[in-house]
């Protein structure tokens, strides 16, 4: 994607592809060029710095099946913003990097259930999408969390949609999508498409050991891994220092995705919200990054059935988008949301004030 036109947020109109190249930062209009050399790990020092002068809160909350352990940054006046991070079975540190953020509004962010800092249940029955969902109302009211914006990350943007399209809640002033699963089946579809541009050798080992089932072999796993450079993390990233000790959940991540990225084997292999996009009206934002496996073609796609939504291409970036280039990323994220503040003013509450700002083809 060359020769892209840099262009503000403006709400989608009919008939027009609203979609936005957030390389302003890099200076240059063509992707392909300077945006690409390296990724901004000053940002993290940025974040990390500002998250020492802000007021912050952490603890434990209960929730269907046990405890998660929450983090709250800033007490500005804005709606608050609760991010949900991705997985299955990942860990919510790595929102650290939003913190410049919580000097507008507070950023929350927890470990779901089973994962990270939170309880550890060995009951595996919990790992459920329903369950997911109920936490995420459980984590509102134990916060006392009446308004907010919600950021679903990869599988968090998959709980976004289910939340919203199940729990039908009332409060989500707007929802990021950040490179987020809408539909599995067509995530495969587009990871295979990816896979056949990697190199032949490559590909070889990948369907190999498929064939034989051997998914942990050192070989399958460096093939993984040649995969995940490209589309996953891209470019260079920061330590976080507060995910030191910090573990995911493999056996959540393989009961409910399966053993990697790009093959779904468990209980979301056929799972899907993309129909229902449509019935999603609060002010929306896609965001990924340009080589994401979570593919902005894709993301379009999604964006043109929706009334009131816009997708921003972070240059140069994949699907680590918010750690490569955290400056370009939280401006993005930072301007969606004041706009849509600016909007909404005291209206915002619930399903008040929403309105047809324009149905995309």
């Amino acid at each position: 994607m060359t020769n892209v036109t840099i262009a503000s947020f403006m709400p989608a109109q009919p008939r027009r592809r609203t979609v936005f190249f957030a390389a302003a930062l890099c200076g240059v209009l063509s992707v392909a060029t300077a945006c690409t050399m390296g990724g901004d790990t000053s940002g993290d020092a940025v974040a990390a710095a500002i998250t020492d002068t802000l007021p912050s809160a952490e603890g434990m909350l209960d929730v269907p099946g046990g405890r998660v352990w929450y983090r709250r940054i800033g007490d500005g006046p804005g709606t608050p913003l609760l991010a949900l991070h991705g997985g299955p079975g990942g860990t919510s540190c790595r929102f650290e990097a939003l913190a410049p953020i919580a000097k507008d509004r507070p950023v929350i962010f927890y470990d779901q259930l089973g994962s990270g800092r939170s309880d550890h249940p060995a009951d595996t029955s919990l790992w459920n999408v329903a369950r997911f969902v109920a936490e995420v109302d459980a984590v509102r009211q134990g916060l006392g969390l009446e308004r907010i914006h919600l950021l679903g990350h990869s599988w968090g943007g998959a709980l976004a949609a289910e939340y919203l399209a199940a729990a039908k809640p009332r409060g989500v002033e707007s929802v990021i999508f950040s490179s987020p699963l809408i539909d599995t089946p067509r995530w495969i579809a587009d990871a295979d498409s990816l896979r056949a541009q990697l190199p032949p050798a490559i590909r070889r080992v990948l369907d190999e050991e498929e064939r034989k089932g051997t998914l942990d072999s050192p070989a399958y796993l460096a093939a993984t891994d040649s995969f995940y450079a490209r589309h996953v993390r891209r470019l260079p990233t920061a330590d976080e220092p507060r995910c030191a000790g910090v573990a995911s959940n493999d056996t959540i991540y393989r009961q409910m995705w399966g053993p990697t990225e790009f093959l779904s084997t468990g209980s979301l292999k056929q799972w899907s919200r993309a129909a229902d996009l449509d019935e999603i009206t609060q002010p929306t934002l896609f965001i990924a990054g340009e080589f994401d496996e979570a593919r902005p073609t894709t993301l379009e796609e999604f964006r043109r059935t929706m009334r009131d939504a816009r997708l921003v291409v972070i240059p140069g970036a994949a699907h680590a988008a918010m750690r490569e280039r955290p400056a370009e990323y939280v401006s993005a994220v930072r301007e969606f949301l004041t706009r849509v503040d600016a909007g909404r003013g005291d209206a915002g509450r619930g399903d008040a004030g929403r309105g047809d700002a324009g149905r995309a083809p």
